[in-house]
C-alpha cells in the first residue's frame, strides 16, 4: 500500500452476509486460528481442476484491500475476496464429520457441476 492510502474493507452484518458460517465451522476456525496467533480466514476462488474453480482458504492476520469482512460471533474475522463474491453468494460454510474424516464444506447454491473428487466446481 502506498503512503497516505488507507485500506478499505466492506463490512457486512452477519444476518445479511453473502455467506453463512455454521457454529461448527466458526468454532473450527477459532480453534485453528488461536493456535497460530491469527484472527481471520480469507476465502477466494481460483481457476483449477477439471471442472473450473476451487475454493482457497488462508488463515491470515488481516484481510486485503477491498475484502468483504464478516465478523463472526466468536471473534473470527472472515474475509471474502471481492472477485469471489459472485461465486460465493448464498454459500453455507460448514465443518462436517464423516467417519474419522473432518472437513470444511461449502454448500454453494451457485454450483452447477462438481468433479468426482469434490476438489473443483463450475457455475453458470
Amino acid at each position: 500500500m502506498l503512503e497516505g492510502q488507507t485500506m478499505s474493507v466492506e463490512t457486512f452484518d452477519v444476518k445479511n452476509a453473502p455467506v453463512t458460517v455454521t457454529p461448527a465451522a466458526a468454532e473450527h476456525f477459532r480453534t485453528s486460528l488461536s493456535a497460530k496467533g491469527l484472527s481471520g480466514v480469507r476465502i477466494s476462488v481460483r481457476e483449477s481442476g477439471c471442472t473450473g474453480f476451487k475454493y482457497v482458504m488462508d488463515e491470515v492476520p488481516a484481510g486485503r484491500e477491498g475484502d468483504v469482512l464478516i465478523e463472526l460471533d466468536n471473534g473470527v474475522s472472515l474475509y471474502l475476496e471481492p472477485a469471489a463474491l459472485s461465486y460465493l453468494r448464498g454459500t453455507r460454510i460448514d465443518y462436517t464429520r464423516e467417519g474419522i474424516n473432518r472437513s470444511v464444506t461449502f454448500n454453494n447454491p451457485n454450483v452447477t457441476a462438481a468433479c468426482g473428487c469434490g476438489e473443483s466446481f463450475s457455475v453458470e
